[in-house]
């Protein structure tokens, strides 16, 4: 996009056209799908509407508009940078998800339209009690609990996370989205730092759940640029639901819901560790929108006296 710069334009008598709009679209989309993106032209377009600060439908209101040096400059370091795997929403620093913005960076993972179900499905559940108390655990950018608090009126939200950095990052997320009165965040493994006798109505986490050994086949943009730390779940990437299943009954209320978001290959396994457990019933698996088993569900059994 650089005028008479072969390395980053097409080359020869091309070069003396105009930078428009279209043409740099065009040009970001073949370049990008050289470089492996799987949405080059989605990419091409969020990228040059940030560059532009416009939205993306004023690129086609305005697709022959010449665009400016500066735009160019800021376009081409951009362009650059995904064409080395970076992950588009670290390069904007927003991602969508639920209908609401959120502003993510490297420390913590870009939220997935996936976990939508599993954010629906707490919704729903939440939706059936009249003042729900609510953990999020393993909160990230903070998406499942913020989502979840824009849908439940009468909710409360404790989430926790292990990073410090993440967890300002969910607590900005929660302000830009007006949500700071019903949601706490607590720095804190998993149940760690719970206070005693805390308890909850539904408990939802969405844990690091990638087996150790598999981290280095992952997608480039995951695996060179988004964090360890939320992705690591051990040998088998149960570790963390092995956690989660044998603490949570003790911050549960009578009859209450475990909701966890899980990789499809592991329902069978996860299944096993609800049942080797003793504490839960009514096991259930909710798929996602591409009909993969995405989200189980469960209910803390009563306790026999």
């Amino acid at each position: 996009m650089k005028d008479n710069s072969p390395s980053s334009e097409p080359a020869s008598d091309a070069a003396a056209e105009s930078w428009t709009v279209r043409r740099i679209l065009d040009w970001t989309t073949a370049h990008l799908t050289k470089h492996g993106s799987d949405s080059p032209r989605l990419d091409a377009e969020v990228l040059l509407s940030y560059a532009r600060n416009c939205e993306r439908i004023r690129l086609y209101t305005n697709y022959q508009d010449e665009v400016s040096e500066q735009e160019r400059s800021l376009m081409r370091a951009l362009v650059q940078r995904r064409a080395k795997s970076e992950p588009v929403a670290y390069l904007v620093g927003n991602r969508e998800f639920f209908g609401l913005d959120f502003y993510v960076d490297s420390n913590v993972l870009v939220p997935r339209p996936d976990t939508e179900t599993l954010v629906m499905e707490l919704v729903d559940e939440a939706q059936k009690l009249p003042s729900p108390s609510i953990l999020d655990l393993c909160t990230g950018s903070g998406c499942i609990a913020i989502a979840a608090a824009r849908n439940c009126a009468k909710a409360s939200f404790l989430a926790t996370d292990i990073s410090e950095r993440a967890l300002e990052i969910a607590q900005k997320n929660a302000e830009s989205n007006t949500l700071s009165d019903k949601i706490q965040f607590l720095l804190s493994d998993c149940f760690e730092k719970l206070p005693a006798g805390t308890v909850f109505d539904i408990i939802v986490s969405n844990p690091p759940y990638i087996p150790d050994a598999e981290i280095e086949s992952l997608d480039a943009d995951v695996r060179q640029h988004e964090p360890r730390l939320a992705l690591a779940g051990g040998t088998d990437g149960l570790d963390f639901y092995r956690k989660i299943i044998a603490e949570a009954p003790r911050y549960l209320k009578e009859a209450g819901v475990l909701m966890l978001e899980f990789s499809p290959e592991q329902e069978t396994s996860l299944k096993a560790l609800f049942e080797e457990s003793g504490e839960y019933g009514d096991v259930r698996v909710k798929a996602d929108l591409a009909g993969r088993a995405r989200v189980m569900i469960s209910q803390k059994l009563p306790i026999l006296k």
